[in-house]
């Protein structure tokens, strides 16, 4: 078990892609921040609207598009199922500098992603675990960047933090995913928190941010 903090990268709200703009519009409204156009994910058949905060982390709002990855890709069938659910809160994603130990420890390799910005940049990374959510939402999923000069919580804005999570799930199962004793969860994913709820259904259920007109639960 390790002790190093573990950084949340990103949280993921999904929606139909019909519905994007006034999720992205509301959310931002909630907020008092504006979401910028991410671009395609071509290797998953979606896109995303995504909301720089503090702490390198952000918020990303995507959907599936009409596109045979999206039903081949693990990522696009986890974000067109939660959003034909009825859309949400899709799962919670931390960030490593080093993804190989974790495809050691889960015995796979970790994907290869990318998304085209509107500008043209092409923002690279790997990812790890969307399998493991697909079939337990509590679970988040492990992203490296590779690009990092361009990570999401760099654009303009970022006034807004991110200052805790509310999971239902179980720490135990959690704290061993995240390779960390349950005790310790909260510690290492400072200064973010996590609070728990009971629901029948686990995964991400809302998310409390710190915004300039003071704080604001998103569910």
């Amino acid at each position: 078990m390790h002790h190093t903090p573990l950084h949340l990268d990103h949280v993921s709200y999904a929606c139909l892609a019909g519905e994007m703009v006034d999720v992205v519009q509301r959310i931002g409204s909630e907020l008092g921040g504006t979401f910028v156009d991410g671009g395609l994910h071509p290797r998953f058949g979606t896109r995303n609207f995504v909301l720089p905060m503090t702490d390198g982390a952000y918020i990303e709002v995507v959907a599936a598009l009409d596109h045979p990855a999206a039903d081949n890709a693990p990522f696009g069938r986890a974000v067109r199922r939660r959003a034909e659910e009825g859309g949400g809160w899709l799962g919670w994603v931390v960030g490593v500098t080093d993804i190989e130990p974790i495809e050691a420890r889960l015995g796979r390799p970790s994907v290869e992603g990318h998304r085209i910005r509107p500008d043209g940049v092409d923002l690279r990374w790997r990812q790890i675990g969307v399998l493991d959510l697909i079939d337990d939402p509590q679970m988040p999923f492990f992203v490296q960047w590779q690009t990092t000069e361009e990570h999401p919580s760099t654009l303009p804005g970022g006034d807004i933090a991110l200052t805790s999570i509310e999971l239902s799930g179980h720490a135990d199962r959690i704290g061993t995913w995240l390779g960390t004793e349950p005790s310790r969860l909260v510690d290492c994913l400072a200064p973010i928190g996590i609070t728990w709820a009971t629901t029948d259904d686990h995964g991400l259920v809302s998310c409390m941010f710190n915004t300039p007109r003071g704080p604001v639960r998103v569910d």
